[in-house]
């Protein structure tokens, strides 16, 4: 991707000469063609320096004109594709105009063009972050020069058209065109600008705070999605949201209008454009969906409402300290469903699914600092991952039990008046914390945020003849590459049969921390370090109290407690330590009594890993035989229409394989075989044929006939995947060509080939396309945008080829090829996954 990224000196040469008052931006979505469209920008800014040179950020396959300070400039000569050079600015005020034609993003990279299959209506939407405004209008794409923005859309006059202002009323322009003048924003980053247009589904609503502010709440999403609209449980969430928030932070919602908007083709689950946030739409729920769903929906909006403060009223400077507000966010969001929503078991969900993400990634080689050093664009890109956001909320939610809630939220009360509509770093968090809690944070801050890597804590215990505690410490371990030895606030739970009997909280510094308040007392079958989950650390259990995990976790009443065994068995599974055999036996004992099914969602998708992944190869079949089983008779045993019946029974689909089990999924598609209050709705029945896709029990007529039936864009994307998992040398050589020798797919079909091609147990038809992708690496992160490079890149590397000879293969290239520190970071992840695997075989190995 050479002349695109953007380096943090270039960024910090360009804020030292430059401040930026605002831009005049005018797009026309109507003139050009269905690849391009009109973009028109006027930039007003200051230099400090006469005389001085610097550039402004544009991707565009054409510039037409260039106007700076009256002056024209030949669009030829200064701009190269990437960047505008401009020259001879004067010492204060400048004025730059850039008339371009820009291109229409497949990639949801951009100002993305999509088309409804249902009725062929077009959909527009941008998305930026970190550095993608600079594919619709001219710019200085860097968080720290913030301005105010100043958006007029030209577009069929029956759209909606949506920014981050106050939608104003249409002008009209000629027969069928019409033209939205924006008022201008508050200073923001160029990042979270947006645009979003099209004939959208709309609805709205407000929200009055308890002093009487107004904020008009909007709900977007597509016409041909509008009876899956579920917006009154949207809105209830966001208001709840905004009530908790002007409470904590004491600062009103700054940006005027609230609306949402549910947007195709979405590369994450959502984006905090102020005024105008975007999801991706599968939030809207076209098929029944556990109540898990509808949960981590309402964490999303959560935790981008929390944005509006953390992130887009005080920005980071710079992407290092991106934690300042995707760390806050993950916080956030889990602590307001918490306090404010029908979901109080927020921080369940948060320990079993938000922490496992930072355990895995802060176990990789490439694992950061919360604060990391980031050099340019493409490190920003990746840094977007579960140290930043999970592991950082972690190490916030420690935080503030360590400085109490009272003085965290006055901190932050003090941050924002103190920053508002400005950028900050580290040091000015940590300062207005410090003065509200009177503690001094810089310890606080080398160990947590300043070092990489996860401790692990595990119990040493010493009883009497008769059970009572004689001895009890918590021994701390860190790996040899990251050993910062951490403070640990922990709670030590003591359960005697389902109850919780006793709790103490103990400060574990160093390598061995005594705690006397334990000893004299008679010792409970289970002892659960960090119950509560108070800090960042993997656990572990002395010999009985895995013993009562291993005959009674489904039993503990703590839904919490539960989480944190079920993490921890996890943990011991990837690690090498239990063998992924006996983590499924695990599963079959207990995973039917857990009553959060999110909770076993998780446990279902773990342990399908473990089978393909983690497990003897030679008993990769009877693990999965013996988990179809016991997805089967959870699915019958469930209750009938519920929410446990529905996840035992998309369990069901991932675990067949033989002839007998398929046959059943069969019967299921058909309607031949019912399961009573099972609906065998367009989302299932997608699973379902994707699994006989997979396992050769169904073709080409049963996807044509599926998308007879759901032709919508989720049912061609679902029919993509299905192509892609046939076993046949055909269907992986078409995925191929699609995924990496074309670039026709856009990006959420693409993701769906890509998923489809490298489906587990069918590596025998992909290991010839091993020695292709290593020719092909450097051709595709340069080709191709870092979002789509990023997903083939990662998805295609030959994980399932779990021995030592994807190992070599993978070093001779890093060392041949030399990449660019992005490119080299994702394959070295993936390589570590595959030694990590070869690990855990070994543990599993059977004779």
């Amino acid at each position: 991707m050479p002349g695109r990224n953007l380096t943090r000196e270039e960024a910090r040469a360009r804020a030292r000469i430059l401040s930026v008052e605002d831009y005049d931006v005018r797009l026309d979505v109507t003139t050009d063609s269905s690849e391009t469209f009109h973009s028109e920008t006027v930039l007003r800014f200051t230099s400090r320096e006469a005389g001085a040179s610097t550039f402004v950020d544009l991707l565009a396959p054409r510039v037409h004109e260039v106007v700076l300070n009256g002056r024209p400039l030949d669009p030829d000569k200064v701009f190269d594709g990437t960047r505008v050079a401009i020259e001879d600015l004067v010492e204060g005020a400048n004025e730059l105009r850039v008339v371009a034609s820009c291109a229409y993003s497949r990639t949801g990279e951009g100002l993305h063009r999509f088309v409804d299959p249902v009725d062929e209506q077009v959909y527009l939407y941008t998305q930026y972050e970190p550095a993608d405004s600079r594919r619709v209008f001219a710019n200085f794409e860097q968080p720290d020069l913030k301005a105010s923005f100043r958006f007029s859309v030209t577009a069929p006059e029956h759209w909606q058209v949506v920014s981050n202002s106050t939608t104003p009323a249409s002008v009209p322009v000629r027969e069928g065109v019409a033209r939205w003048d924006f008022a201008p924003t508050p200073r923001i980053s160029t990042y979270l600008t947006a645009v979003v247009a099209g004939p959208y589904h709309a609805v709205f609503d407000s929200y009055t705070s308890a002093d009487g502010l107004v904020v008009p709440l909007g709900g977007f999403c597509r016409a041909s999605l509008a009876s899956a609209f579920d917006h009154a449980e949207i809105f209830e969430v966001t208001k709840q949201g905004l009530d908790l928030f002007h409470d904590r932070f004491g600062f009103a919602y700054p940006f005027g209008k609230y609306d949402q908007l549910f947007v195709p083709e979405y590369n994450l689950g959502a984006m905090e454009n102020p005024g105008a946030v975007t999801f991706t739409e599968e939030f809207v729920f076209r098929s029944k969906v556990t109540d898990s769903a509808r949960e981590g929906r309402a964490n999303v909006v959560l935790h981008e409402m929390a944005h509006m403060w953390f992130g887009d009223l005080v920005t980071p400077r710079w992407w290092d300290d991106l934690w300042l507000k995707e760390s806050f966010a993950d916080f956030m969001g889990a602590y307001a469903q918490g306090a404010a929503t029908r979901w109080t078991g927020a921080w369940t969900s948060f320990a079993a699914r938000r922490k496992d993400w930072a355990y895995r990634q802060d176990q990789l080689p490439t694992t950061h600092p919360i604060v990391a050093v980031v050099d340019d664009l493409e490190d920003a890109k990746l840094n977007f991952d579960g140290i930043t956001y999970a592991k950082g909320a972690s190490v916030l939610k420690q935080l503030v039990a360590y400085v109490g809630e009272d003085a965290f939220f006055a901190g932050a009360r003090s941050y924002f008046h103190k920053h508002a509509w400005g950028n900050t770093t580290l040091g000015d968090f940590l300062n207005a914390l410090e003065e509200t809690s009177g503690r001094d944070l810089t310890s606080w801050s080398a160990d947590w945020l300043e070092t990489s890597g996860v401790n692990t804590l595990r119990p040493s215990i010493e009883t009497d003849a008769d059970g009572v505690v004689t001895s009890f410490a918590v021994l701390q371990e860190a790996l040899p590459a990251f050993p910062t030895l951490r403070p640990h606030r922990i709670a030590i739970g003591l359960y005697d049969g389902p109850e919780r009997v006793a709790r103490v909280e103990v400060d574990v510094v160093g390598e061995r921390t005594e705690v006397p308040e334990l000893v004299g007392r008679t010792r409970t079958p289970l002892i659960l370090l960090n119950d509560d989950d108070l800090t960042y650390a993997k656990v572990r259990f002395d010999e009985r109290s895995w013993q009562a995990v291993l005959e009674s976790l489904g039993d503990l009443d703590s839904s919490l407690a539960r989480a944190l065994c079920w993490g921890a068995a996890w943990d011991m599974t990837r690690d090498g330590e239990l063998p992924a055999s006996e983590y499924l036996a695990l599963v079959l004992r207990h995973a039917g009594r857990e009553s959060d099914v999110g909770v076993v969602q998780k446990l279902q998708t773990q342990v399908k890993t473990g089978l393909d992944r983690y497990t003897d190869p030679a008993f990769r079949a009877e693990g999965l035989r013996l988990l179809a089983a016991g997805s089967l008779a959870e699915l019958r045993a469930a209750t009938p229409g519920g929410d446990h019946q529905l996840a035992w029974a998309r369990s069901l689909a991932s675990a067949s394989s033989s002839i007998t089990e398929l046959a059943f999924l069969r019967d299921l598609l058909t309607g031949e075989e019912q399961v009573p209050g099972l609906t065998v709705d367009a989302e299932l029945r997608w699973t379902l044929l994707l699994a006989l896709c997979a396992g050769g029990a169904a073709d080409e007529p049963d996807i044509l006939a599926e998308l007879d039936r759901d032709g919508t864009a989720a049912g061609h994307r679902h029919a993509a995947e299905c192509r892609a998992a046939r076993p046949t040398p055909e269907a992986k050589a078409e995925a191929w060509r699609l995924a990496v020798e074309s670039d026709e797919l856009p990006n959420a079909t693409l993701g769906a080939v890509l998923a489809g091609f490298s489906t587990p147990g069918q590596e025998e038809l992909t290991d010839p396309y091993t020695d292709r992708y290593f020719a092909a690496l450097t051709r595709v992160w340069q080709d191709r945008s870092i979002e789509i490079a990023r997903r083939v890149v990662v998805a295609l590397y030959p994980s399932g080829r779990i021995d030592p000879d994807t190992l070599r293969r993978t070093d001779d290239w890093i060392a041949a090829a030399e990449p660019v520190p992005a490119l080299k970071r994702l394959v070295v992840e993936c390589r570590d996954d595959v030694a990590r695997a070869l690990k855990a075989r070994k543990r599993d190995h059977r004779d």
